[in-house]
């Protein structure tokens, strides 16, 4: 598993947008995108450390954001999906979302699983 991005959850992602502009040097920046299989809109930002944020607005996220919590998940990008996915599960991890094609990775596969240390999606690498 390798790091790939952290995603906030938010009300707004275009608000979101402004404010992270006025913190953070933008580098890299993905147009704003509503993914009907994840019921979500998404954008990706790269800061200039190279650090990757995903901004996640609807249904997914409305729970958090009625708890004040803009944390969403952490996303590790993974070689074969179903593969780790069985490892995470089998050691004491929740599958909450199975694997489906995510609009903003090019229809890659995501899922999201819950362990431990909180929610985390799982993009696979082709």
């Amino acid at each position: 598993m390798k790091f790939h991005h952290v995603g906030v959850a938010c009300k707004d992602v275009q608000a979101e947008l402004q404010n992270i502009r006025k913190l953070h040097k933008i580098v890299e920046e993905t147009a704003v995108v509503f993914d009907p299989n994840q019921q979500a809109e998404l954008c990706m930002v790269t800061v200039e450390d190279g650090l990757n944020i995903e901004f996640v607005s609807g249904k997914p996220v409305e729970n958090l954001l009625k708890k004040r919590i803009s944390y969403y998940h952490i996303c590790y990008e993974v070689e074969d999906i179903n593969a780790t996915i069985e490892h995470l599960t089998q050691n004491g991890g929740m599958l909450i979302s199975p694997p489906k094609e995510a609009i903003l990775f090019n229809n890659r596969k995501v899922a999201f699983l819950m362990l431990p240390y909180g929610i985390v999606e799982l993009l696979n690498a082709n």
